[in-house]
């Protein structure tokens, strides 16, 4: 709890120091977990596995599994950060409500404005999960793509899917991984 009132008390702050904008979002968070090796006890690169994949017996072990879960988003973002006359910086805040995967996010995405009302968002996303279990990392890295098309002046809707790169799992030897990633959509009010 002294986390979320450190969250509110600092997206506070911001709102006065600046431009800014507030958002809420629905997201849908999946975790895959995927274990390739060989019965060699080698992990698989992709020569390797393409290698083995061509053979007739292929004694190749691979699993992956994929959990989803739901939850929401809060977030702050600047706005007005020119770069050109259709380019934009929107460096945010957000703050993910998820079922055992609560996480700050700092997305630093370029916006593209490709019709009036209408744009494109791209960029990395830095994440920080505060509930990191046993044997999993807390920081997160990710890529993030998504479109806004402004309702009113004030108001847009969004929508964004985040690729998680990092692998998660602490002292791995490269043949297992953990990768979170998600897609969202919500509503973004303009102070």
């Amino acid at each position: 709890m002294k986390t979320f009132t450190n969250l509110i008390t600092f997206c506070l702050i911001v709102i006065l120091l600046g431009s800014c904008a507030a958002r809420a979002a629905y997201i849908s968070r999946s975790e895959r977990f995927s274990v390739s090796s060989s019965p060699f006890g080698e992990s698989l690169t992709p020569s390797t596995s393409k290698l083995l994949n061509s053979s007739k017996e292929s004694a190749v072990n691979s699993i992956s599994n994929t959990t989803t879960k739901s939850g929401f988003l809060l977030g702050i973002y600047f706005t007005d950060i020119e770069l050109g006359d259709k380019f934009e910086i929107q460096p945010e805040v957000d703050f993910l409500l998820v079922k055992d995967l609560n996480e700050i996010q700092a997305p630093i995405l370029v916006k593209y404005d490709i019709v009036e009302k209408l744009s494109v968002l791209a960029g990395p996303n830095l994440g920080y999960l505060l509930d990191a279990p046993d044997g999993f990392k807390s920081f997160n890295f990710g890529i993030d793509l998504g479109a806004a098309y402004d309702i009113t002046d004030k108001i847009n809707v969004n929508t964004r899917y985040g690729f998680g790169l990092t692998n998660l799992l602490e002292n791995t030897s490269g043949d297992a991984s953990s990768k979170l990633s998600g897609f969202q959509i919500g509503l973004g009010y303009k102070f």
